[in-house]
C-alpha cells in the first residue's frame, strides 16, 4: 500500500475540496489510489465530481492554426514560463502548428516532417533549440479537425502571441452554408469549449469506463437514500441526465448567453448561415493537463544534504 503522505493528502484535498481528515482516511480506504479515493469520498458525498482538468502542471504552449475547413492544434513543453515567453520557442511553436495542418494529427508524422529553411526535421529542430535555449522541452501532442464542406474554427484562452497561449480550441462545424457566418459561430463555440471544457460531443462519445464510473458512485449515492433498488435505478438515469447536460457539449448551456442549448444555438445558426449545421468534433488543448509536476519538499532535501 502507498505511503499516505501529507502531499498526497493535500493533492486531494485540492482535487475534491474534501476536508483533511476526509481525504486522510478516503486515501486508506483506496490503499494510496487517488483516482480511487475520490470515488470514495463522492459515494459518501463528501465530494463533488473531479474535474476532468486538474491543475495544470507543465509550462511551455499551445498553438492553433486554421485554414478553411482545416485546423490543427499543437502542445509544446518547456520548463519554465520564461521560455514560453522567448520569441525562438513562439516561433517554433508557431512553425510546426502550421506543419501540422499538413498532417492527419500523427504527432510521429509531425516529428519527421521537414522544418523549413534548415535541412532538418521538426524533431531536429527541437533538439537544435534545447541546445541553444538551455532548457527541456517536448512536442508532446497535436491534432488536426476537418470540416469538408464547413468550416475549422478556432480560439486561443490567454493569448501570448498569435496563435499561441495556455488553452487552444477547434471546433469542426459541417455546412454548406455562409463560410464568414460559420467561423464566426464557430469562435463563439470555442470560446464555449474553453470554459465549460466538455468531457465529450455527445451520449455517444462519452467514454464507456468514465460512464461505468459514474453510474456506480450514483448509484451509491442514491442507496444512502435507503429507497428499494427500482427506485434506485429511476434516480440514477435521473442524475445521469444531469450529467450529460454538465459534460457533453451539443446538450450544455451556451456560456454566452447563459440559456440556449447549444443544440438550440445550432438549430438557430442554420436559419443565419442558409443551411444546416453540423457540430461534429471538437478538440480542447489545455497547457500541462494530465501531466504531473513533481512538488519538491525544500526542508526534506535540506535534511537529506546534510545528512
Amino acid at each position: 500500500m502507498a505511503e499516505i503522505t501529507a502531499a498526497l493528502v493535500k493533492e486531494l484535498r485540492d482535487k475534491t475540496g474534501a476536508g483533511m481528515m476526509d481525504c486522510k482516511k478516503a486515501l486508506g480506504e483506496a490503499g494510496g489510489d487517488i483516482e480511487a479515493a475520490i470515488d470514495w469520498l463522492r459515494k459518501k458525498g463528501l465530494a463533488a465530481a473531479a474535474k476532468k482538468a486538474g491543475r495544470t502542471a507543465a509550462e511551455g504552449l499551445v498553438g492553433i492554426a486554421v485554414e478553411g475547413g482545416r485546423g490543427a492544434v499543437v502542445e509544446v513543453n518547456a520548463e519554465t514560463d520564461f521560455v514560453a515567453r522567448n520569441d525562438q520557442f513562439q516561433g517554433y511553436v508557431s512553425t510546426v502548428t502550421r506543419l501540422a495542418l499538413a498532417t492527419d494529427g500523427d504527432i510521429e508524422t509531425l516529428k519527421q516532417a521537414a522544418y523549413p529553411e534548415t535541412g532538418r526535421t521538426v524533431a531536429d529542430e527541437l533538439t537544435q533549440l534545447i541546445a541553444t535555449v538551455g532548457e527541456n522541452m517536448a512536442l508532446r501532442r497535436s491534432d488536426v479537425l476537418v470540416a469538408e464542406p464547413g468550416v475549422v474554427a478556432g480560439y486561443v484562452h490567454n493569448q501570448t502571441a498569435e496563435g499561441l497561449g495556455k488553452i487552444g480550441v477547434l471546433v469542426a462545424l459541417k455546412s454548406e452554408g455562409d463560410a464568414e457566418k460559420l467561423g464566426a459561430l464557430g469562435k463563439q463555440l470555442a470560446m464555449h469549449v474553453a470554459a465549460a471544457n466538455p468531457l465529450a460531443l455527445d451520449r455517444s462519445d462519452v467514454d464507456a469506463s468514465a460512464l461505468d464510473r459514474e453510474r456506480e458512485v450514483l448509484a451509491e449515492q442514491a442507496r444512502a437514500s435507503g429507497k428499494p433498488e427500482e427506485i434506485i435505478a429511476k434516480m440514477v438515469e435521473g442524475r445521469l441526465r444531469k450529467f450529460y447536460e454538465e459534460n457533453c457539449l451539443v446538450e450544455q448551456t451556451f456560456v454566452i448567453d447563459g440559456e440556449t442549448k447549444i443544440t438550440k444555438v445550432l438549430e438557430n445558426a442554420a436559419k443565419e448561415v442558409g443551411a444546416p449545421v453540423t457540430l461534429t468534433a471538437f478538440r480542447r488543448f489545455q497547457l500541462g493537463e494530465g501531466i504531473e509536476k513533481e512538488e519538491s519538499d525544500f526542508a526534506a532535501e535540506v535534511a537529506a544534504a546534510r545528512g
